[in-house]
């Protein structure tokens, strides 16, 4: 049995954006002393559970998500496996299951346009009936809009995928960024003079590709100092035959070991899309140009998010 009542939001959140936030920010002015803020979430996204091949690409990971949620006060963060099971679940038995028996939810807030249950046949007035047979009241939140358009995961994918960063930046609240262990590579980097920090990015394969202008953070990201400019390439190397995606970062004026460790990528600018060269000195050629520019690019940048 759940420890105490709660304020509930329900949704996938991911990328926890400002629309995001909102719905936080709507559960938080109702709660009561004693209650519990719990945010009711489910991995894998139903998209991806229902449609793996045309999912769209995740603009957080999990323990980003976790991280950001924790971050602007959620008490309890309900992660729900979405399997065959869940999907079949009737908007009444995932009231009574989840919001009834295990959160105890005195009150939900939700967007405008929520579904849930079974082929989504649970709306907001059913929630709102249901929440009244069950004892819950149910608030129902406007989208939060830029430039007159609801901010939204998909539209946040639009813009990362175009290149308007700060379009995105807006829609996020913050910078866009992606994450990471420090993995070995084949070390080509070094010997063309670019050493690189290699992420593999199998859990997390978002909306971008090609060559970007970045901060990365090879500490707890809190001052100045754990930030350094570099210049990364994401994608799948063709000039050399690779096959599995990855984020490869090179940072300027810094060749320590970073093996290992985690690294935080925040990108700010795309310098170009990813291409096929016919050798490395061509290759080697268009790095120092990627360079150059995006050496260009950060000194008239504010910096990264920290500051």
């Amino acid at each position: 049995m759940p420890f105490c009542r709660s304020v509930v939001t329900i949704g996938n959140f991911d990328g926890v954006h400002r629309g995001h936030q909102a719905l936080i920010a709507g559960c938080k002015a109702s709660v009561e002393p004693g209650e519990q803020l719990a945010v009711v979430s489910f991995e894998p996204l139903p998209q991806a559970f229902f449609r793996p091949q045309q999912a769209p690409a995740r603009l957080s990971t999990v323990r980003q998500k976790l991280a950001m949620l924790e971050a602007i006060g959620t008490d309890l963060c309900w992660m729900m496996r979405f399997d065959q099971s869940l999907a079949q679940l009737e908007p009444a038995e995932f009231v009574q299951q989840v919001l009834v028996d295990e959160l105890a939810a005195r009150h939900v807030v939700v967007g405008e346009d929520f579904r849930f249950g079974h082929k989504r046949t649970g709306d907001l007035n059913v929630l709102v009936s249901l929440g009244q047979q069950s004892g819950f009241s149910v608030e129902a939140l406007a989208p939060v809009l830029n430039e007159g358009l609801r901010i939204s995961s998909t539209a946040i994918r639009q813009a990362l995928s175009d290149g308007d960063f700060d379009r995105a930046r807006f829609m996020l609240g913050r910078p866009y960024c992606m994450e990471g262990h420090v993995v070995r590579g084949q070390q080509l980097g070094r010997t063309l003079g670019y050493p690189t920090a290699n992420l593999r990015v199998r859990a997390q394969p978002g909306p971008i590709q090609g060559i970007f202008a970045v901060y990365a953070c090879i500490g707890n990201g809190l001052s100045k100092s754990d930030w350094r400019k570099g210049v990364a390439s994401l994608g799948r190397r063709p000039t050399v035959g690779g096959e599995e995606l990855l984020l490869e970062v090179h940072l300027f004026d810094f060749d320590a070991d970073l093996y290992g460790r985690r690294l935080q990528v925040e990108f700010v600018a795309k310098l170009r899309d990813e291409a096929h060269f016919a050798d490395l000195d061509t290759l080697l050629v268009h790095m120092q140009r990627d360079e150059l520019l995006a050496r260009q690019l950060l000194e008239k940048h504010k910096g990264p998010s920290t500051e």
